[in-house]
């Protein structure tokens, strides 16, 4: 296949330690084009915006999403408009109803939409759901917790209006859930806890639940300290089983669980990526998103401490 020609719209932190390196890596894509109005990329043209490099580079074949989720449905759409296969990095949008037109226009455009969740391609969650796809789920556990002064330094884009808060790590947990556990997961009870000069939560106790009757509860906080936590366990009718996203290892009964070859989460997106465009198919898969919406739907708010050095939207 011929290496397609890609070019990346938000030249940021995500971008600077995962995309560029996964593009130089692949065998399927080059980049050809960067456009941002804070960064730019070496050895490749840079634009201060997409439509620069939409005009400056005719001959792109994709576009790489990667800036704020408030940006994002206006960038996928006009790249679309443009004939480019779009990869969407998460959060996908600000509304639920602008990721279903996305879809409605990549079919327009007989162009791929790839709404990304890397967190479901560790190698860990594929034989995690492999194990328990055949087994009942009794109860479930997410703790997702990260100091976002190190995760986040300097995005205040997080804190404002369709920024996510703590749900832009949280929903990497959500993608896992939904991946892994075999029934539908529906939400609960929520509480919310917002710092008060910002229009997005920090920290999030939530209870999901399925129709089976099993709870699914998880820990969201961006107030933690020290290495990041980001593990889930399961307990089924054959024992438990216990995921750690960041050393992308599974025990199952307390036993190290065998994964197999382990492929870096941004390699495997952007192999899916160029399956799908080889394919003429798009992967839209908006369970973590109507999840986390559904989660400001129901949630009860809980007022906390202002956020340092951070202003309200």
């Amino acid at each position: 296949m011929k290496r397609l020609r890609i070019g990346i719209v938000g030249v940021g932190k995500i971008a600077r330690d995962e995309h560029i390196p996964a593009i130089s890596a692949s065998p399927y894509f080059e980049l050809a084009a960067c456009a941002s109005t804070h960064g730019e990329a070496e050895s490749v043209p840079n634009f201060p915006t997409l439509n620069a490099m939409l005009t400056g580079c005719p001959d792109l074949d994709a576009v790489a999403v990667c800036t704020p989720p408030q940006e994002h449905y206006e960038e996928a759409r006009l790249a679309l408009l443009h004939g480019k296969h779009v990869l969407l990095e998460k959060p996908p949008c600000m509304t639920t109803v602008q990721l279903d037109q996305l879809v409605l226009q990549a079919r327009r455009s007989d162009r791929t939409l790839f709404q990304t969740w890397h967190a479901q391609h560790g190698t860990a969650v594929d034989a995690a759901q492999r194990w328990l796809r055949s087994r009942e789920v009794r109860r479930a556990q997410a703790t997702w917790k990260e100091d976002v002064r190190q995760c986040h330094s300097g995005q205040d884009w997080i804190w404002q209006l369709g920024g996510f808060g703590v749900f832009d790590a949280g929903i990497n947990a959500i993608s896992i859930l939904t991946k892994i556990i075999p029934e539908a997961i529906y939400v609960k009870t929520a509480d919310l806890f917002f710092p008060g000069n910002c229009d997005s939560p920090i920290a999030a106790d939530v209870t999901f639940a399925t129709d089976y009757g099993a709870e699914v509860k998880a820990a969201f906080d961006f107030r933690y300290t020290g290495v990041p936590t980001w593990e889930i366990e399961v307990e089924t009718d054959d024992g438990m089983l216990n995921l750690t996203a960041h050393r992308n290892s599974l025990t199952i009964n307390g036993k190290p669980e065998a994964v197999g070859t382990v492929v870096p989460e941004y390699a495997s997106l952007y192999r899916r990526f160029a399956e799908l465009i080889e394919r003429h198919m798009s992967d839209v898969d908006k369970r973590p998103f109507q999840l986390v919406a559904d989660l400001f739907l129901v949630g009860r708010r809980f007022l906390v401490e202002p956020v340092l050095a951070t202003k309200k939207s």
